[in-house]
């Protein structure tokens, strides 16, 4: 807050300080002992587990006692039965919501945080948190905001912390939790370039220290511990270090997020009864273990001694010392003792040699392995993996009999893979927060690797010139001519021209999708962010899934391809029932886009008139009858000009016989004309 002072030479505004009150360290020291304190019993557990889970030195020293490592068996068996591959993340509009602004934001939203996945590892980083989980009952993720000072990086960072780098406040549940703190060590200069600006010299009062590592060995740095804390009560995020009597450094959050605190819930195993203190597994079958550990030294010791012995006589030697002898050695054949006289033994000189009796040890040895099977069956019960999951089987059970175990198993462990489930989603659904309100546009289409949305500038340009047309249109002389002579045309190449500028100006811009990244409000109410399953998928499973799948969809398209064909109207409808049909299986929310597609497609096939059967069928009998009809005047025609051609061929036939007619009594007139004249000239003369 500003506030404003008039003093006598002047009005001076001075800032208040927003933090006043919360710059002393102790209180916020003082949280993190109470925390320290309270889980101190856990770490001290977890401490044991380490060393008994896999711890070098133990293992191969030369004291080391004989034992059974079931624990460690177990663990191997469970931590991929937990989580066994990297999550995928998948970004969905909520309530099925369409447009082309979700539809963008999802898959920009999705392909950024795939890269982050792969770029920054994610994998390694829940891999540690599935073995705190399954060893100490908690694992812990934190998500780091990082880019340089040009911007031209930008990145999530998916940290696992180690137990006690790790603390909260005391609460019964994780809603009741108030602050939430990750330890740093830092070194000298580190401290200096964190912190100099924002506290001056306060770090140099720090308690620095040689770096101890879970091995016990130190390392050549010193570092101070730098607790960062996210306060949700006071808003604000505080750097403390022990030593340092004054705040490193305390700013409001500068990430934006949902749920503020910039970790997911912790992934919990067991639980103390009202509060979130882990009870590690290992606690629930020490005893057995214990146990175990114990009859393996026995069966070790009396191993060791199983051995062929034998007694004969060879004097000068008192028979306790030889006996004594015996049993101390511990050459692995065969062994044969003097002893003073073979009468002192009870025995002739046809069993000149005794050997000791191993029946009974071999005996206790088998007694006390089958105990020892008892107890690692006690184990396995207690732990829930069944005989399946560890690759054990009999051959003489059913096939429903070993699946039935395997699903028991799966059960007894389905909440520990659902924590990781949990814990993989949250993970994403935060990154992806960071990613929308932080990263620039640039580093957003970089790593979705998207281009297929325009810029809001592209699109005022194509608007621009679309105009400019229409005004050089307007300008034209000989533009303004044809228009006059063709009004109908002009009005009609206007009204495209408009509908394509309006087209334009509903196309979702680049700028758009960012604005809605960037809006905290609406964006976690219509984006939806989950990942797919992180449990090593079964070969015989997946081909199973995908069988029911198809049969899901071939069964409901063939159901209603009848009904779209006959009323198309209904295509929104037989949309909605595929992509209920297909909600189950993972491969349908990939189709829900394709499967919108088809109902846009159908829907416009809806809008356009639909044909008439029968008046397509009267249509073209009409077709058919007319073009009878032209067949048969055609016929007509040739007929008709047929005859007329043999009339006229008949009548110049006629006409020639007459001409031959008259030319006939032609000659004849002219014959008789020649007598008459000779009969005259005779009758002259």
């Amino acid at each position: 807050m500003a506030d404003t002072a008039d003093t006598g030479n002047g009005a001076a505004t001075e800032q208040e300080d927003p933090f006043k009150g919360m710059r002393d360290a102790e209180p916020w020291l003082a949280d993190i002992k109470e925390s320290e304190d309270y889980f101190a019993d856990y770490h001290e557990r977890c401490d044991n587990i380490d060393k008994l889970y896999a711890n070098l030195k133990r293992l191969v020293g030369d004291n080391a006692d004989r034992e059974m490592q079931v624990f460690w068996a177990n663990l191997e068996v469970l931590k991929p039965s937990i989580y066994a591959r990297q999550p995928v993340p998948v970004v969905a509009a909520r309530f099925n919501n369409r447009g082309d602004l979700l539809r963008h934001s999802c898959e920009i939203i999705e392909r950024s945080l795939i890269s982050s996945f792969d770029m920054q590892d994610i994998h390694e980083s829940l891999k540690l948190v599935r073995d705190d989980l399954a060893s100490k009952a908690r694992g812990v993720e934190w998500l780091r905001y990082e880019k340089n000072d040009d911007g031209s990086y930008e990145a999530v960072c998916y940290d696992h912390l180690n137990r006690k780098d790790f603390a909260h406040d005391t609460a019964r549940k994780w809603k009741e939790v108030g602050w939430v703190a990750r330890r740093s060590w830092l070194t000298h200069e580190e401290m200096r370039d964190r912190f100099q600006e924002a506290s001056g010299d306060a770090y140099l009062s720090a308690e620095y220290s040689e770096r101890r590592e879970q091995d016990g060995e130190k390392t050549k740095k010193l570092k101070a511990a730098v607790w960062e804390i996210w306060h949700k009560v006071k808003n604000v995020v505080v750097w403390v270090s022990p030593g340092v009597r004054e705040v490193l450094d305390i700013v409001p959050p500068f990430l934006e997020l949902d749920r503020f605190f910039p970790c997911p819930r912790p992934a919990y195993g067991t639980l103390e009864p009202d509060t979130l203190r882990p009870v590690p597994d290992f606690l629930q079958y020490r005893d057995q273990l214990e146990e175990i550990n114990e009859l393996t030294a026995r069966i070790s010791a009396l191993s060791e001694r199983l051995r062929m012995v034998g007694f004969y006589s060879a004097g000068g030697e008192d028979i306790a010392d030889a006996i004594e002898t015996a049993m101390n050695t511990l050459d692995n054949r065969a062994l044969l003792i003097k002893v003073p006289t073979v009468a002192a033994m009870g025995v002739g000189l046809k069993d000149a040699i005794l050997w000791m009796p191993v029946d009974q040890v071999a005996a206790t040895i088998m007694q006390l392995i089958n105990l020892r099977r008892t107890l690692i069956n006690d184990v396995y019960e207690v732990s829930g993996l069944s005989d399946i999951m560890r690759g054990s089987t009999d051959p003489n059970e059913t096939l429903g009999a070993q699946q039935l175990k395997s699903q028991y198993g799966s059960i007894r462990i389905r909440d520990r893979q659902e924590e990781m489930v949990r814990i993989a989603r949250d993970s994403a659904r935060i990154a992806g927060e960071i990613m929308a309100e932080n990263f620039s546009p640039e580093t957003l289409l970089a790593m979705a690797q998207y281009n297929e949305v325009p810029t809001r500038e592209a699109i005022t340009q194509q608007i621009g010139a679309i105009q400019a047309q229409v005004r050089r249109a307007a300008a034209d002389p000989q533009m303004v001519a044809q228009a006059q002579q063709n009004p109908e045309m002009a009005k009609q190449a206007l009204e495209a021209a408009q509908q394509q500028i309006e087209k334009l100006k509903a196309t979702v811009t680049i700028d758009d999708v960012i604005a809605f990244l960037r809006d905290q409000r609406m964006r976690p109410f219509a984006l939806d962010i989950e990942t797919d399953s992180t449990i090593q998928a079964d070969e015989n499973a997946a081909k199973q899934r995908s069988n029911e799948f198809l049969t899901a969809l071939s069964t409901a398209l063939a159901q209603l391809t009848g009904l779209v064909e006959k009323v198309p109207q209904a295509a929104e409808f037989a949309g909605e029932v595929v992509k209920f049909a297909v909600a189950p299986y993972r491969a349908g929310r990939s189709l829900s886009t394709a499967i919108d597609n088809f109902v846009e497609l159908m829907k416009q096939q809806a809008s356009q008139p639909r044909p008439n059967p029968e008046a397509e069928k009267q249509q073209a009998q009409m077709q058919a009858n007319a073009a009878k009809e032209q067949r048969e005047a055609s016929e007509s025609h040739r007929k008709l000009a047929m005859d007329e051609a043999e009339t006229k061929a008949s009548i110049d036939k006629i006409r020639a016989e007459i001409d031959e007619i008259y030319a006939r009594i032609d000659r004849i007139h002219a014959s008789r004309e020649e007598a008459a004249v000779k009969t005259a000239t005779q009758l002259a003369n």
